[in-house]
């Protein structure tokens, strides 16, 4: 079991960015890639999160960019049985020059390129759960001009986000202030100047984080 901070989740330096590929099913499939076996990670830098609001602005030199809708999680400092508690959860964007990543992928080299660039992590505001067991009941829904584009569950995860943090923390050790994106559903989609984008995330049925942004 992996404990719920009582401290409040404003105010925390953030670290490293770690993400998840590939963790909704219908996402692998729409874009026709293999089911991992285990967690695919990948780190995104401090320097590429912008906050979740007002006006967004996109890199044009390299085809499409797509948005990614994931829930997130900040992490923060140890308790007992663990080296690290949950001190938050919300929403970010991971966005992705996916005409370059696909190139990248023919020719087996990183993606970081495609993902990791300044403004590639859209980070909300963070949200305090009441158990880890909430983390089993939430929804995201993303609206593009109006119009539902996203929506997944955590339960449709493939990897489940306790095993997801035990697996990362083991795998490059989770400190205070971190942040994990766990994977985006289907649905994603290349973004345009003007898109309005409103997000929700949702805990046991109920909205507790609403935010919004646009292209510039």
């Amino acid at each position: 079991m992996i404990p719920i901070t009582s401290k409040k989740p404003s105010g925390c330096a953030v670290g490293k960015i770690i993400c998840v590929g590939r963790n909704y099913l219908n996402h692998v499939k729409e874009l026709n890639n293999e089911v991992p076996q285990s967690p695919l990670l990948f780190i995104k830098p401090f320097s590429s999160q912008v906050p979740f609001s007002g006006n967004l602005n996109l890199p044009n030199e390299h085809g499409e960019v797509h948005h990614e809708l994931e829930i997130s999680v900040l992490i923060g400092e140890g308790a007992t049985p663990k080296s690290y508690s949950i001190r938050g959860i919300g929403l970010a964007l991971d966005l992705t020059l996916r005409d370059l990543q696909n190139k990248l992928k023919k020719q087996g080299h990183p993606w970081e390129r495609a993902k990791a660039f300044a403004g590639s992590a859209v980070i909300s505001e963070f949200i305090e759960i009441n158990s880890y067991s909430d983390l089993d009941h939430l929804r995201l829904v993303l609206y593009k001009n109006n119009k539902v584009q996203q929506v997944g569950d955590s339960c449709q995860m493939i990897f489940k986000i306790e095993d997801l943090l035990e697996d990362i923390d083991r795998a490059f050790t989770l400190q205070a202030g971190d942040i994990i994106l766990t994977g985006t559903p289907a649905g994603v989609s290349s973004l345009s100047a003007g898109d309005q984008l409103i997000a929700e995330l949702y805990v046991r049925n109920r909205c507790e984080l609403k935010t919004s942004a646009s292209i510039a």
